[in-house]
């Protein structure tokens, strides 16, 4: 048997062009790895890693609005598997959750026939990961169950609402941006609509502010400058008519990387504002000479910004603190005049990357950036193409000028608590978190680097392309068929013509673009293939006001791109070619004229053979008939042309034997009355202008012939089958209008035929002489067809003007592949797209390999950053989990997990080390551990050591006071700051309405140290303001009076647990501190709130390893479980709980990790006691040594 590689049976899929503008807002990055992207009515899924389009999807009739990964937040078992699952929603108002890998639609959701204005998944997936939350125009919110389609609850609103964002450390907090201003929402819940309204706050124009024009270099000078200095944006008054018209806000979005503050991004800025303070602390504006901006994308590593401007350009701007700081790490004296101390945010430009090329039909659409590291963008360009961007960071040797006014950035010292060993100078590149350090971004840290950091700069690098087709019309044309002969070379190629005057060859087994040719200066009429490589396309120019055009007439050979003019010198200012048709063994070639006699030509030789007499009619329609009657007419055409290589002359006898054995004229009476003249040559079937009608046809406008099956189709929508062999003919009128084209499908004995129609197609079987599929505009699909052509025996490929290639099984119906059957050119690591057992055990597989001498990767994928992790990092089992998460699976909810708990382990350990107390029951004061490996990264606020959580807040209240000191709920005087406070309270204006508060708020600060009766009667009206419902005035009070311990029991007795953890961090000890955020994960655990994985974090902040190992085991997840223990075992912070490593070894022995499931039970103690037995008799009976061996090669 002869051996091949060739996939015959190509998969259906589309290839798409340029998007429409309804597609601008749909398109998305998940945590699972992959882009969607909307165009037109379709969707497409990419791989950026490969730059491979993977999945289109198709099933919306109407153009894609937006479209919306599930988020990856909750742990995964057989029962919670890994599932590639996406929301999109379309301008008609339905929204479909795909199966991505099956290419099905899991449930459609229909509410209104409006475009949807937003769209997301709810992120906090304790209780359940099926919830999306849609905005339904015009003022509507509803939540949907995402797999069943069940309408949760459906919430009105006063104004037209435009988008909106989650709080992402709040998910009871919701942001709606309306057509006036914004609409705070405080009491979300998935079980019940909001009660409220929500507050409402009106957005003041920015361009009238006094701000937008200052230089970003001055500071203040006072108190008073500086609450001139800072603009008000958020009233609640509702603005003039002028400043609504200039409310141009393009977006809102909470910053993931610092609680309470939010971006609006209007066109020339950006306002970074904190809701605490209902004040602008940050503005990014641009030069009257910049680029506008079209969107702006934070990111939670990092107080970073990615800002994408109207040029295509991205750019990355690194926040960094304006608060004057001390000019070196030795001088204590060199202190900051707290007059001065007020922080603006102020976001320096780092990066950027290359702007394209913005025409009337090419422009940025949207940029995405990947969650799972935020160190990759990309680019969706209006023409379809996408350009995948990488930042890189680089070492600087020759320090920054800190006079240039932007200050250094420095990479990281440690990772997940562990610092750089003594030989690594730098982690690599796997996240943002990696490549910038804390140095400058939390406006705390100082500017000198401490020891082993090093100066990065960043850069952008394109590091993928993926382009679409151009703008249609298009014509098509597949490449022969395969057969036995070129079954060891065959490859799919499509030819498709483009209204730009190039020829795009793909390969549908792929369906990436294989060559892209710039045959011609016009568009592209017709392709005809006169072998595997090569083909014959031609052009027409516009006609010249005698109705003459130039023709254009290339042959095309794909292997060497070589291009020459067939026709030699002629083409110019002559009538029009209408079609080509090369025969069926690729040795001639006809060519039709609108106006001019045909003219027929050897392909081979490049020669003209004959051009017909001026007197001959205009051709309508002609067709070569088949090869298999042409045995004896090829040895006289070989003997001609080796006469013409031979530059003999023949005799005019033999001449004419062979031009009449080319072509024969035959007369067909179709009827007594009328004798029709059909020019039937040897080799052609032609119908000609003056004889155009058969019988009962109308004109006829296409002909196709396979074998002893002739059909003929006409303008008025009649086919006509002629059965030659039978001598019958039997018509069938199908009433669709004007017959474009007909094909018969490749392979000997097919006769299936594709029929064109002005409104559709249709497959007919020519044997049964019906119908067997049709789609039709309006009933089954929203494009319309440009053209026709089979790719094998049982697919067609449709072009259409939505700017779209299709590739469709027999029956027409769009439908989406299975993206596991897909025969891709690069292979994609994808762990989504396997079956949820085998994907579990490649995790398992992965995570940890004790039974082996070393940890490895060396699986049948390869991955890039494999050399990274075996030869950067020491083999650090907590270290290796979070490296694997963030360059593999994307697992949300275990990275953030193993974030805080490494974090916690390694600080917990060294304090241990240090001889500091670090027991559950008195945790030690985290200001007094010797830390060199820093703080937890901002994005989880609470988390946070209080000691950092502290010195933050301290830079925050002053900032407060600053600015509107009786208004901040729950933001009261530290210990240090009393006469900051009066002096700021004092300062009031006269005709302010509160200064009279203000005044006796300054009296009552300044007796509470000197009276000491005063201390029970400030307690006592407290309570009283708390029973009253003034509970925030009354927790100022007891914290004036250092009752902070009872101000955060009443503020978590009255529901504000955030509040009261926040309130413990700042001003309490830490024995007390712990106590108040136990409660606090006792009241998360509970069955209202069911959020046990917040709490888990709460108790590995507080160093309850032991509590948190029972819970992880409670909860049943085994193998974060196990790992953890281990991890915890190593460095000595908590003891064994044999249970979990035992059921962790059932979960591997169900699997099949039988060596894995052995050791985990080993160490189990006496619970693996039981489960140890029974492996090692299964093995002594059941397996071989070399069967097991097998087996466990099956499951790798």
């Amino acid at each position: 048997m002869i051996p091949f590689t060739v996939n015959i049976k190509l998969a259906a899929r589309t290839l798409t062009g340029p998007l429409n503008s309804h597609n601008k807002p749909a398109v998305d990055w998940g945590w699972q790895g992959l882009i969607a992207q909307g165009c037109h009515s379709s969707i497409l899924i990419i791989d950026p890693k490969t730059a491979q389009t993977i999945q289109v999807l198709e099933r919306h009739k109407a153009n894609v609005v937006k479209v919306k990964w599930s988020r990856e937040n909750y742990h995964h078992s057989l029962s919670s598997p890994y599932s590639l699952r996406l929301a999109s929603a379309d301008a008609a108002g339905k929204i479909i959750v795909w199966d991505v890998v099956s290419g099905m639609a899991h449930c459609e959701i229909q509410e209104h026939a409006k475009p949807i204005q937003d769209l997301d998944w709810l992120w906090n997936q304790d209780a359940s990961r099926d919830l999306l939350l849609a905005v339904h125009p015009p003022n509507y919110i509803v939540l949907w169950n995402g797999d069943t389609g069940t309408k949760l609850w459906k919430k009105s609103y006063a104004e037209n609402i435009l988008s909106f964002s989650f709080d992402p450390f709040d998910p009871s907090n919701l942001a709606l941006l309306t057509s006036e201003g914004i609409v705070f929402i405080t009491d979300f819940s998935p079980s019940k609509a909001p009660g409220s309204a929500g507050k409402k706050v009106y957005i003041a124009s920015p361009h009238s502010s006094p701000a937008h024009s200052k230089p970003a270099a001055v500071q203040p000078t006072g108190a008073k400058k500086a609450l001139n200095k800072v603009k008000v944006l958020i009233t609640n008054e509702k603005p003039t008519a002028e400043a609504v018209t200039l409310n141009d806000c393009l977006q809102l979005s909470y910053l993931p990387s610092k609680r309470n503050h939010m971006l609006l991004l209007y066109p020339r800025e950006i306002l970074i504002l904190d809701l605490e303070l209902s004040q602008t602390v940050g503005v990014v504006a641009i030069e009257r000479s910049g680029v506008p901006f079209i969107q702006v994308i934070p990111c939670a590593q990092r107080d970073v910004l990615y800002c994408l401007h109207e040029n295509g350009c991205i750019t990355l701007r690194v926040c960094r603190s304006t608060t004057p700081l001390k000019t070196t790490p030795n001088d204590p004296e060199c202190t900051v005049d707290p007059e001065q101390s007020v922080q603006e945010l102020v976001y320096d430009l780092r990066s950027q990357c290359d702007a394209i090329r913005v025409t009337k039909t090419v422009r940025p659409y949207r940029a995405v950036v990947c969650p799972v590291n935020e160190n990759r963008a990309a680019l969706v360009v209006s023409d379809g193409r996408i350009m995948l961007w990488e930042l890189k960071a680089h070492n600087i040797k020759a320090p920054t000028n800190l006079s240039s006014g932007l200050s250094p950035l420095y990479s990281p010292i440690n990772f997940c608590g562990t610092p750089l060993s003594r030989n690594q100078k730098r982690i690599p590149d796997l996240s943002l978190n990696t490549m910038i350090g804390h140095t400058l971004i939390s406006g705390v840290d100082p500017p000198w680097p401490t020891a082993g950091q090093q100066e990065v700069q960043l850069k952008f690098l394109l590091t993928g392309l993926l382009s679409g087709l151009p703008l249609p019309p298009f014509s098509l044309r597949m490449c022969p068929p395969l057969t036995t002969k070129n079954i060891n070379h065959y490859q799919p190629l499509l030819a498709v013509g483009t209204s730009n005057g190039s020829v795009l060859v793909y390969n549908l087994t792929s369906g990436l673009l294989h060559k892209e040719l710039s045959v011609h200066s016009c568009e592209v009429r017709g392709i005809e293939w006169v072998s595997l490589t090569s083909f014959l396309s031609f052009a027409t120019s516009s006609p010249n006001n005698m109705g003459l055009v130039r023709n254009e007439l290339q042959h095309v050979d794909l292997r060497t791109g070589r291009c020459f003019a067939f026709r030699g010198e002629r083409g110019n200012d002559e009538p029009a070619i209408e079609m080509i048709k090369v025969s069926h063994l690729k040795q001639y070639l006809v060519v039709v004229f609108r106006d001019k006699p045909l003219e027929l030509w050897d392909v081979r030789t490049g020669t003209l053979l004959r051009e017909m007499a001026k007197n001959f009619p205009t051709v309508t329609a002609l067709e070569w008939s088949p090869s298999h009657n042409l045995k004896s007419l090829k040895k006289k055409q070989m003997a001609a042309r080796e006469a013409m290589a031979r530059q003999t002359t023949l005799s005019d006898a033999e001449q004419s034997s062979i031009e009449s054995s080319v072509i024969r004229s035959d007369h067909i009476q179709s009827s007594p009355e009328k004798s029709i003249s059909i020019y039937s040559y040897f080799t052609l079937f032609i119908i000609t202008d003056d004889h155009r009608s058969l019988g009962s046809m109308g004109s006829i406008a296409c002909i196709a012939w396979k074998g002893d099956t002739l059909v003929l189709g006409d303008v008025d929508g009649n086919l006509n089958f002629w059965d030659l062999k039978a001598r019958l003919s039997r018509g069938i009128p199908t009433h669709r209008g004007w017959v474009k084209k007909i094909r018969f499908a490749p392979g000997k004995g097919n006769q299936k035929l594709l029929v064109m129609y002005t409104d559709g197609a249709e497959v007919w079987d020519t044997k049964e002489v019906q119908m067997v599929s049709s789609i039709r505009v309006g009933r089954n699909m929203s494009y319309r067809i440009l053209d026709i052509d089979w790719c094998t025996s049982d697919k067609v490929v449709l072009a259409s003007d939505d700017g779209c290639v299709r590739v469709l099984e027999m029956a027409m119906k769009s439908a989406s592949y299975r993206m596991d059957e897909q025969d891709l050119t690069d292979p994609v690591w994808c762990p989504y797209l396997l079956l949820p057992r085998a994907a579990l055990t490649l995790k398992a597989f992965l995570l940890l390999q004790p039974w082996s001498g070393s940890y490895t990767m060396d699986i049948t994928v390869s991955h890039e950053d494999s050399f990274a992790l075996n030869h950067s990092f020491s083999l650090d089992l907590t270290q290796l989990y979070l490296l694997f998460h963030l360059s593999l699976f994307g697992d949300e909810s275990d990275l953030q997990f193993w974030t805080v708990a490494a974090h916690y382990i390694q600080s917990f350990s060294q304090a241990r080390q240090l001889s500091v107390p670090a027991s559950e029951t008195q945790p030690p004061a985290e200001g007094s551990q010797s830390v060199p490996q820093g703080h937890l990264d901002i994005c989880h606020d609470i988390l946070c050591e209080s000691s950092f959580f502290q010195v933050r807040k301290k830079v925050h209240i002053s900032q407060s006071y600053v600015i509107h000191l009786r208004d901040v709920y729950g933001d009261v005087p530290l210990p240090l700051q009393t006469d900051r406070a009066v002096q700021l309270l004092l300062e009031t204006n006269a005709d302010n309405p509160s200064y009279y508060c203000d005044s006796l708020k300054a009296c009552l600060v300044t007796t509470i140290p000197s009276s000491g009766p005063s201390q029970s009667t400030i307690k006592l009206v407290a309570t009283n303001m708390i029973a009253s419902g003034k509970l925030a005035e009354g927790v100022q009070l007891l914290c004036l009076i250092d009752k902070a311990v009872d101000a955060c029991r009443y503020l978590q007795t009255y529901g504000e647990w955030n509040r009261a953890a926040w309130l413990a961090k700042v001003r309490l000890n830490p024995a007390e501190a712990s106590d108040v955020l136990k409660r606090w994960a006792e009241h998360l655990c509970s069955s209202q709130v069911n959020q046990k994985s917040k709490a888990v974090l709460v108790l590995l902040s507080l160093g309850c390893f032991h509590k948190v190992g029972e819970m992880l085991h409670s909860m049943r997840y085994f193998d974060r479980a196990a790992l953890f223990i281990e991890a915890c075992l190593k460095y000595g912070v908590m003891e064994l709980i044999g249970a979990a490593f035992a059921d962790y070894a059932r979960l591997l022995q169900s699997m099949g990790l039988r060596e894995g499931a052995a050791l985990w039970a080993s160490r189990a103690g006496g619970a693996g006691e039981e489960l140890l037995e029974e492996l090692f008799q299964r093995e002594a009976t059941d397996l071989t040594p070399k069967e097991e061996e097998a087996g466990l090669g099956t499951i790798e």
